[in-house]
């Protein structure tokens, strides 16, 4: 399974030569992340890969302890990372949820440190697990933004969401885009249903394999960001 395939289940050449950003661009706290997040797209074959990295993170209020010990903040910085080596523009939208989907907030190289706790609690009290929301939030961001390379999506969550039919709905219907949702879960759940997404089958319900599913765990901090990174690839 590769996430940047294209419709066409063919995968694209990579368009550049090494990271979208030079490290002398990156902040020194994130150059580390920067290099790791490169290490794990070599291995896969996918340096020079181009594409808009996207942050979906769950606000439900079972993961209100995920904010209070900086797990959220530090996968923001995991992401943008990564999206240095894939975008040259040095920004993840970050698309919050709960009950409802909010606003993208641009994230970026230059204004990160402790951003995800401000941004959380401007939001207010923290709802329910609202995918099928966050989805459509991503596809409309996407596709109206005038980008030409595929969207990779980290979609954080820590357990079902309120509707399994609209969240299948908007994965399928998301399928003949070039977007790759990656679900990241957080905390104990069985996560049968983001099992049963990373298994739809093609084409029956879905054009393309857009979709990938792995474990973070109850302390998520304690991967280490090249498992994360292998992960995600």
């Amino acid at each position: 399974m590769n996430p940047f395939r294209k419709t066409t289940a063919t995968v694209p050449a990579p368009t550049g030569q090494g990271p979208a950003i030079s490290l002398d661009k990156v902040p020194p706290g994130l150059v580390n992340l920067t290099k790791t997040a490169a290490i794990s797209l070599e291995k896969k074959g996918l340096t020079g890969q181009r594409a808009a990295v996207y942050l979906v993170p769950d606000r439900s209020g079972s993961m209100l302890r995920f904010y209070r010990d900086g797990t959220v903040q530090h996968l923001a910085e995991q992401a943008l990372g990564l999206s240095a080596n894939l975008d040259d523009d040095g920004t993840v939208p970050v698309i919050f949820f709960d009950t409802n989907a909010y606003r993208p907030i641009p994230v970026s190289l230059d204004d990160y440190q402790g951003r995800i706790d401000r941004e959380h609690q401007a939001l207010g009290r923290m709802g329910t697990t609202n995918y099928a929301a966050a989805m459509q939030m991503v596809i409309d961001h996407y596709t109206t933004s005038g980008a030409t390379e595929p969207a990779f999506v980290i979609f954080q969550t820590d357990g079902g969401p309120d509707s399994r039919r609209e969240a299948e709905h908007a994965l399928c219907a998301a399928s003949r885009l070039p977007i790759f949702w990656q679900f990241v879960g957080f905390g104990t759940d069985r996560f049968d249903f983001l099992r049963k997404l990373d298994e739809l089958p093609v084409p029956r319900k879905r054009a393309v394999d857009n979709a990938g599913f792995f474990e973070a765990g109850s302390d998520p901090r304690a991967m280490s960001d090249g498992d994360l990174y292998d992960r995600l690839m």
